[in-house]
């Protein structure tokens, strides 16, 4: 009797067993493989992972950026913010989410379209009998048999194209034995992961180094590794978030870091502009963290100051000749252009016993075409350099270890690429002429007679030069009249405050050569005029185009913004900081010598309803982010922390590229490099820029700076100015409109129907940088943040915090029929000093 309920029981458990593993497999299949492998055969469709072990990592198909094209990818799996670090079909997009991810059983990984047509494929010719795809815990997609999990026979991985990011345990370099390179590719864009314009690989040419290349063309050379980091990397040191090597063996070349701890994610991209970053997760915050950039400066331009220059960023200039060496083209040199580089101030003459010169604490120069010997030591690479004499200089290829290190590098071409270093550098032996040793030789071989020659000769002709040198100090002085003392080749670093030392020298130009170059300051030469005076365009030699402004009699700026101007910019070479080339203080005259910027001030774009029609998003981005650069240089990387204090649309001017360059430093002030600002009793600066602690109280800092920031980045998004913006709904200023819209999720109002009426796939960016504007602008400066955390924000995708309520947030009181637009009805009033 109880029988058939046994059997009625047993049937219901096995169909809800059934049931249940179908659901599983159903379940499964649609949205997660719940293990790392991808066997033989197995396809994964759009919307299905697998997930490594440890589910660091999670791969799939997936879409970048504000891209609609799926690819497969791998991503972080527990980042709130999708981060990818591996894309398989960078140049295979495809349209729909009807891909498959398969692997065939001759252990090929492929895509399918939607057609079943192959658009990727791994594409290896090795083969397995039991083909696994595995992602392991690294972010490592490999290829192996099932039953072998030995890293060495693995038949294909993804380390092995590592495209934009470098992970802990991929390695950047060589597998000698097969050929195989293993090099970072940039994106085209954050939403377009196709190869862009940037390679950064090991070179193999000569000493194997490092380069950074845009196209053909070398951008940036961090240089061979030199037993401790990379030549011209001195920043690279042990810390605690990673530990690093590079391998060369006669089976590979390689460099390669670990995580110190598990726990902490740390990545390196090449970004789509080129630049090498190291960013790092901070799970407090759920933030990426910019850690480090390998370029760190103007000098880290390839080859700024030509064949035997060396580049100095806290020098002014920034290029000088090595010892031994002078300018190719003292014309060139003059106005900032060193790429002609140096020559020899006395050719080498091998017959007679050349000797060499130590510059320490260098980035030794390229290493393209050179000869390396790791066994030898310095004194045998010396004489090796002295028998050849095509070898121009020599250097350790290890300096580990106490003494002089070891191993020889030896070059036979120009030295190029020379860069002086605060700390970490290397030693350069760098050959001379006999002849320039001359002195120094007959004293060592006792020649007495000669000495009594030679001495004599010498202060006669010292006691000759000292007199011409002060006869030509008292005519300049005379020239010079009140600015005797404040420019002579030197400047005071004071702005005012007292602070600073010397500047490097600064070249003067005569009045009779700007005048020529101005055509005698004529009218068709005339670019426009500032609070300093009129500004002319200039041509020096027909070869180069100059921007000279002249000091008005009737300017309100005189003395004291001359001073500063030259200080604070003189020692300072940025890509975003306009170039002073040199002055002229003759005949009364007060004037400076600028690089010409042929599109002029950003406030004759974005102003301006034809003009600003050309400006689309990238290109204000561009600006936006340039600008930001440029501060925090100023703020931050500069030797001198330098507080601007009139940032404002007609204080950027625009290159041929449309890059942005910051100028007029005249009012600017430089702190102490542990200070971030002052007070003052003499405000300076131009109104609907000015914070409001600056205005009112007289407070200025790095936040007053930021402020202005903010103010221009709302102004280039909406294309409208802060201080004559006018709404027909309220009186409040741009600033209390932008907080407005924000406030009530209408953002798009704000911005310039340029940018409105052009494609959706700009939007998050822009309304991005509104946030940002806004949170520039906040009324309290501790509220604002740094440049460095502007930058980082403009640049990264981290989340942003809510800003509060901005400065001059309340609605101007008008009389009824007038607006700011009719000017008729007001005096301009100006206090102290603002504009």
């Amino acid at each position: 009797m109880n029988t058939p309920r046994l059997m009625e029981g047993h049937s219901s458990t096995t169909a809800l067993l059934s049931m249940l593993f179908f659901l599983n497999f159903f379940c499964l299949s649609l949205n997660s493989v719940a293990v790392d492998t991808i066997r033989a055969n197995q396809i994964i469709r759009d919307g299905t992972t697998i997930v490594s072990s440890g589910g660091h990592f999670e791969l799939g198909f997936v879409s970048p950026g504000r891209s609609t094209n799926r690819y497969v990818g791998i991503w972080y799996k527990n980042i709130p913010k999708k981060t990818i670090v591996w894309i398989a079909n960078r140049e295979a997009p495809l349209n729909t989410t009807s891909g498959l991810l398969k692997l065939n059983s001759d252990g090929n990984l492929v895509i399918f379209d939607v057609s079943k047509t192959i658009v990727w494929s791994t594409n290896s010719s090795a083969s397995v009998n039991n083909p696994v795809a595995q992602l392991l815990h690294s972010g490592n997609l490999v290829i192996r048999d099932g039953t072998d999990n030995s890293p060495e026979n693995y038949i294909w991985q993804s380390f092995d194209t590592i495209g934009n990011t470098f992970l802990p345990g991929a390695k950047l370099g060589w597998n000698l034995e097969t050929g195989l390179e293993r090099y970072l590719s940039s994106w085209k864009s954050e939403d377009d992961p196709s190869p862009g314009e940037y390679t950064y690989h090991i070179d193999r040419n000569g000493f194997p180094q490092l380069l950074l290349r845009k196209g053909s063309y070398i951008d940036f050379r961090p240089g061979p590794w030199n037993g401790v980091r990379f030549s011209g990397t001195p920043n690279l040191t042990p810390n605690h978030i990673y530990t690093f090597d590079f391998v060369s063996n006669d089976k590979e070349l390689y460099y390669h870091y670990t995580a110190v701890n598990s726990s902490v994610v740390t990545r390196v991209i090449l970004h789509p502009l080129g630049y090498i970053q190291r960013w790092v997760w901070i799970e407090k915050y759920q933030i990426w963290q910019l850690y480090i950039t390998a370029q760190m400066d103007d000098c880290d331009r390839y080859a700024l100051c030509g064949a035997y220059g060396s580049c100095n960023i806290n020098r002014s200039p920034a290029c000088e000749c090595l010892d031994g060496f002078r300018q190719k083209s003292q014309k060139e040199w003059d106005v900032a252009d060193w790429s002609s580089g140096c020559v020899r101030k006395v050719q080498l003459n091998c017959s007679d016993g050349d000797g060499f010169v130590l510059h320490p604490g260098l980035k030794i120069p390229d290493t393209q075409g050179s000869w390396f010997d790791k066994n030898m030591s310095l004194d045998e690479c010396k004489r090796v350099c002295l028998k050849n004499c095509s070898c121009t200089a020599y250097a350790n290829t290890d300096i580990r270890g106490s003494g002089s290190g070891s191993g020889c590098l030896l070059w036979f071409n120009e030295l190029i690429d020379i860069k002086e270093l605060n700390k970490n550098g290397q030693d350069l032996y760098v050959r001379k002429a006999s002849s320039e040793f001359a002195a120094s030789v007959l004293a060592r071989k006792g020649r007495p007679k000669l000495r009594f020659i030679i001495i004599p000769t010498v202060l006669t002709a010292t006691m000759m030069l000292g007199i011409y040198l002060c006869v030509m100090r008292k005519k300049k002085i005379k020239h010079m009249g009140e600015i005797a003392g404040v420019t002579r080749q030197y400047y005071k670093h004071d702005g005012g405050n007292g602070k600073g030392d010397e500047d490097s020298e600064l070249p003067l130009f005569d009045f009779t050569t700007l005048a020529n170059a101005t055509n005698g300051f004529s009218a068709d030469s005339k670019l426009g005029e500032g609070g300093f005076g009129p500004v002319y365009k200039g041509m020096l030699d027909e070869t180069k185009e100059i921007a000279v402004k002249r000091l008005s009699k009737n300017s309100t700026q005189g003395l004291q913004e001359f001073k500063n101007e030259v200080s604070c910019i003189a020692r300072h070479q940025h890509r975003n900081l306009v170039k002073l080339l040199g002055c002229s203080v003759q005949e009364g005259e007060r004037m400076l010598v600028y690089e010409y910027m042929p599109n002029k001030s950003l406030d004759s774009f974005i102003f301006d309803k034809e003009q600003s029609k050309g400006l689309d998003w990238p290109m204000r981005y561009n600006i936006i982010n340039g600008i930001a650069r440029g501060l925090l240089y100023l703020h931050q990387d500069s030797r001198l922390r330098i507080i601007h204090r009139d940032l404002k649309a007609s204080n950027v001017l625009l290159d041929y590229e449309m890059n942005p360059k910051i100028s007029d430093f005249g009012t600017a002030r430089i702190c102490g490099e542990t200070e971030t600002g002052a007070d003052t009793t003499r405000v300076v600066g131009t109104y609907g820029y000015m914070s409001p602690e600056y205005a009112i109280a007289g407070k200025f800092s790095v936040k007053s700076d930021v402020y202005s920031f903010g103010v221009l980045l709302l102004e280039v998004v909406s294309g409208k100015r802060n201080k004559n913006f006018t709404h027909p709904d309220h009186n409040l200023n741009l600033l209390g409109h932008a907080w407005r819209m924000y406030a009530n999720g209408e953002v798009l109002d704000i911005v310039d129907e340029v940018i409105a009426k052009s494609s959706h796939e700009h939007q998050s960016k822009v309304f991005r940088a509104i946030q940002i504007g806004l949170l520039c602008v906040q009324q309290y400066p501790a509220d604002r943040p740094t440049m460095a955390t502007v930058v980082l924000m403009l640049t990264s995708e981290i989340p942003l915090p809510q800003p509060k309520e901005p400065g001059f947030f309340n609605e101007r009181k008008l009389f009824e029929g007038d607006s700011l637009s009719s000017s008729s009805n007001y005096c301009s009033v100006t206090t102290m000093a603002p504009r």
